[in-house]
């Protein structure tokens, strides 16, 4: 069950443009309803411990279902995966819009709706990330990775900005309706295009669902590349986890900023992306590692400039945080990149998913370990303490030679020995 013959067929660029499209605009909704939610949760508490709750609800159902999504993808049709998943969440959306409209949100419904939205991603995205791998050619993945991380870096650039613009002209429920008209924007190309997919051949095994998952954990375990992979990424987001949610914190507490600003700090993260993402789709890197090394450790380190900036000085900040965001998509890309060419496809829901749950287990942790000492040393020297740790750890993995043979090695051979 190897791709590395696959032929996607011709037509494929459309098919490839129009799910993803499709699915881009789905999570520039997503990433509005996350901008929307996270500065009514900063400008109703003011709390590290309240935004560090959101982001351990949005963050942990993923992590622990992520598992059970990768083998639904494998097993599964993944189109069907992804259909469900989303319109399960506009469902949920339209009862938390409802209760913004009548007067009657409480904070606990809002960690209940990133809860779902977070449980439903867990099946969404193995299924989404597998299916690019069958939807190119073998010689395109690179480019692919990093234009999907381009696609996906242009709903940070619009999401913050239009959040920001509606919450300031329409009810706060109104603005979160805009999720839903993404979320079917994003399914009718899922509707009419069909995914290929291999699946493999599960007749003979007796353990169903749990024996496919241990192929998946095997797969990983036996490879000492991957497992050193996969315990540098869980590290690296276990240490800078709380940066993620708590911007919208630092922006008002730190730089006594409100809604615009944040806007303007998130969109024009959504520009260094795009940049990051561009710049590894032109160079598309035949030795991955290091650029997944040195991308996340100066990603870090301009985190950790973020906090260091004086609060007078935004602008500053601001071209930290660009700073940030281009290297960690340059290190994110190849991520994509070297598992989706290493990794046969049949396989890789299940280890994609795996990488999924490591780092979305290390989030939480994070966040929980961030409560209590944000509240000690205040929220601008939790983000220099995070970003210069998270820039150590990335730097670490030099040190670890089957980490950098792992862009040369033969884990796809050695699944099917």
């Amino acid at each position: 069950m190897d791709q590395s013959g696959y032929d996607p067929g011709q037509g494929w660029q459309l098919r490839f443009w129009a799910v993803f499209s499709g699915q881009a605009l789905s999570l520039v909704g997503s990433a509005l309803t996350q901008f929307v939610l996270l500065w009514w949760i900063t400008d109703t508490t003011g709390s590290v411990a309240a935004l560090a709750t959101a982001g351990m609800a949005a963050l942990l159902p993923q992590a622990l279902l992520s598992p059970l999504g990768g083998v639904f993808a494998d097993r599964y049709s993944r189109r069907f995966l992804m259909i469900a998943a989303d319109t399960f969440s506009a469902l949920c959306m339209l009862a938390l819009i409802a209760l913004f409209l009548i007067g009657g949100i409480e904070l606990w419904h809002v960690y209940a709706m990133m809860f779902v939205r977070s449980a439903m991603q867990a099946f969404q995205a193995p299924a989404a990330t597998a299916s690019m791998a069958m939807l190119v050619p073998r010689d395109f993945l690179p480019r692919s990775a990093g234009l999907d991380q381009t696609l996906q870096s242009l709903t940070f650039v619009a999401a913050a900005p239009l959040g920001a613009l509606a919450i300031s002209v329409m009810p706060l429920g109104w603005a979160l309706g805009i999720d839903i008209a993404t979320v079917l924007l994003g399914i009718v190309p899922l509707l009419i295009f069909c995914i290929p997919q291999m699946r493999a051949d599960t007749s003979h095994k007796a353990g169903g669902i749990l024996t496919e998952f241990r192929e998946g954990v095997q797969l990983v375990w036996s490879n000492p590349g991957l497992r050193h992979l996969y315990g540098l990424l869980g590290a690296v987001l276990l240490v800078i986890a709380p940066s993620f949610v708590l911007v919208p914190l630092l922006v008002k507490a730190h730089f006594a900023g409100g809604a615009p600003q944040v806007a303007l700090v998130e969109g024009l993260e959504g520009v260094g992306m795009i940049a990051g993402g561009m710049v590894a789709a032109a160079v598309a890197p035949r030795r991955q590692m290091p650029w997944i090394l040195w991308g996340f450790a100066v990603s870090c380190f301009a985190l950790a400039l973020t906090g260091l900036t004086p609060g007078d000085l935004f602008g500053a900040a601001v071209a930290c945080w660009m700073v940030s965001a281009v290297a960690f998509t340059l290190g994110n890309a190849p991520l994509t990149a070297l598992l989706q060419t290493t990794i046969p496809n049949h396989l890789q829901g299940r280890v994609l998913s795996l990488s999924s749950m490591v780092m979305g287990l290390s989030a939480p942790v994070g966040l929980a370990l961030a409560m209590p000492l944000g509240e000690l040393i205040g929220i601008r020297w939790l983000f220099v303490l995070v970003g210069v740790l998270g820039g150590l750890v990335s730097l670490a993995g030099f040190m670890s030679p089957v980490l950098l043979r792992l862009d040369v090695g033969d884990v796809g051979r050695r699944s099917r020995n």
